[in-house]
């Protein structure tokens, strides 16, 4: 019988567990010339900048989204608790005083027309060996659900840290572009001056003067466009940080010029170690795999061991006396002989379940790897083509000073001028554009090689 018992736990525990096999190649296609380097745990330290620094360590559970994965990371392990208790026995306690009066008019009662007190004092215990993994597998499933929250927890903050960089260079970035077109308005101004004094002395033509306000006045209303989108990121910037938008505010600065940090170098295989959604994603395939063997136990019998006992009397006198007591104990089986598949069902949907883990996690993998080799391939081409926007922008400028100064001499038209002004400022401005996406591909790659991350965090 006991060789019988363990074939039968034998073969309701849950499935051997691997993780599911996921084939990688040995290196990023997209990354060249990059740097083999350790990611620190402060990634973002590599920019060299205090106030993102600053920024980034006010994230806290403050922060609505860090707070709401920290309380499911509480809740995941209250329910490991819940889950562990089932590994103990179960003690119960009840006190009662009642009194029961039988009917006269009922043929065959021995008590008909009387009224009995009774008064009890007792207690129950009952537990439920765990012969067939049931609850083992329950509690391996909360162990797991616990690890991937706390993963998605590690996820959450990373994602964060890098969404509070990206704003906060955009705002960076805004304000040297801000500052551009304040300088181009300047400069617009001090050309619409000389254009309307030449006007004024019969050299240039009333159109002129317009070309040259227009142009003017169209900067202006993108300077005011520049400072709204500057405004609307720092109010995203506020909400990331848990704070209201309306007491929050980042100092400007004209001058800023962040240095590019050099791309780390890392191997695909290395994802599966360094990401803490991918590390959630396997954790939650683990739990799947225990739930087959919770589903797979339901076919065998459950073994319940009980007892109770304590004292009972009519009056309170005799309650604690040695003829009072009473008591209870033993076992009981307990098995479902028929339920129409509903056990078998069960089983299905738990392997189910365990399958669409398993290609939930196939796919972060996949994902995580596009989103690698997505900014490999933006911080190399991008650095090729601010290369040549340099060279367009060094171009335009010498175009323009040449336009200028034809004009001044009479040589050409102010049309001329006027076309080759918004050609340099819309060079100047894709300049600036490209360097922001730079930044934001730098840290969305730290990001997506997990920042820095370590399983044992």
């Amino acid at each position: 019988m006991g060789l019988l018992c363990a074939w039968l736990a034998g073969c309701a525990t849950a499935p051997d567990y691997h993780a599911p096999a996921m084939p990688l190649p040995a290196h990023y296609t997209e990354a060249q010339d990059v740097a083999r380097q350790r990611i620190p745990a402060n990634w973002w330290a590599v920019y060299q900048d205090r106030d993102l620094d600053a920024l980034i360590r006010r994230i806290d559970v403050s922060t609505p989204t860090l707070g709401k994965s920290l309380a499911l990371l509480r809740d995941a392990r209250a329910q490991r608790d819940a889950a562990r208790a089932a590994y103990f026995p179960t003690i119960g306690a009840n006190v009662s005083a009642s009194s029961s009066h039988v009917s006269a008019n009922v043929v065959g009662r021995s008590l008909a027309g009387q009224t009995t007190p009774d008064r009890l004092i007792g207690f129950g215990a009952s537990w439920e060996p765990d012969l067939f993994g049931r609850i083992g597998n329950n509690v391996d499933a909360a162990d797991s659900r616990v690890q991937a929250s706390a993963d998605d927890v590690a996820a959450v903050r990373l994602s964060l840290q890098a969404e509070v960089a990206v704003d906060y260079f955009g705002i960076r970035s805004l304000d040297r572009e801000s500052a551009l077109l304040r300088q181009t308005v300047e400069a617009y101004s001090s050309v619409l001056e000389l254009v309307t004094n030449r006007y004024r002395g019969g050299i240039a033509a009333e159109s002129d003067v317009a070309q040259a306000q227009a142009q003017r006045d169209s900067t202006r209303a993108q300077l005011a466009d520049l400072t709204l989108a500057r405004t609307q990121l720092q109010h995203a910037l506020a909400t990331l940080l848990g704070e209201p938008a309306s007491t929050f505010s980042v100092a400007r600065q004209d001058s800023y010029d962040t240095q590019l940090p050099v791309a780390p170098s890392a191997v695909p295989s290395e994802l599966l170690q360094r990401r803490p959604d991918i590390a959630a994603a396997e954790r939650r395939v683990a739990a799947a795999n225990s739930l087959i063997g919770v589903a797979r136990a339901a076919f065998f019998p459950s073994l319940m061991l009980n007892l109770s006992g304590g004292v009972e009397s009519s009056g309170l006198a005799g309650l604690l006396t040695a003829p009072s007591r009473f008591w209870a104990v033993g076992p009981a089986l307990a098995a479902t002989v028929f339920d129409g598949g509903k056990r078998r069902a069960g089983v299905d949907s738990a392997r189910a379940q365990f399958d669409a883990s398993a290609a939930d996690y196939r796919e972060t993998v996949l994902k995580a790897v596009q989103d690698v080799e997505d900014n490999y391939a933006a911080i190399r081409l991008l650095k090729e083509e601010a290369g040549s926007q340099a060279s367009a922008v060094t171009a335009s400028r010498l175009a323009l000073a040449q336009a200028t100064d034809r004009y001044q001499k009479g040589a050409s038209a102010y049309l001329d001028v006027n076309v080759v002004e918004a050609t340099t400022l819309a060079n100047e401005r894709t300049l600036e554009e490209i360097r922001r996406r730079q930044l934001s591909a730098s840290v969305s790659l730290f990001r997506a090689l997990g920042g820095g991350w370590q399983p044992a965090d």
